[in-house]
């Protein structure tokens, strides 16, 4: 089975801990098809975004058993890449921070930047 390009990267994962990686570590947190491995990774990368990729770490989360009275069931295969770029190079994926964040926390938040 061939992938293509756009098979491979499935898009951002949007979680707070991606977000961090991100902003503190400059690394991206991806979904990727469950096929792929860090060489195709990389290669997306290059041909879609026209970036330079110092490393790639894989991550597989299997699917949870599940039962529904008698019958057993799995969930889906997960698997994502936390890829590092060199250098000083970004890519905008057009995600912002996931608010996760309570009233109290939002409010403190503005109040400051107001002061700002």
């Amino acid at each position: 089975m061939e992938l293509s390009l756009y098979d491979i990267i499935r898009g951002p994962r949007t979680t707070s801990k991606s977000y961090d990686l991100n902003q503190y570590f400059k690394q991206l947190v991806l979904n990727v098809h469950p096929k792929a491995n860090k060489r195709l990774v990389v290669e997306a990368l290059k041909k879609l975004f026209n970036v330079e990729v110092e490393k790639v770490r894989i991550v597989v989360r299997k699917g949870r058993k599940r039962r529904v009275g008698r019958f057993a069931t799995v969930g889906a295969l997960e698997k994502k890449a936390i890829v590092t770029l060199k250098g000083d190079q970004a890519v905008n994926l057009g995600v912002d921070a996931p608010v996760a964040y309570s009233s109290e926390e939002n409010a403190r938040r503005s109040q400051s930047e107001e002061q700002r």
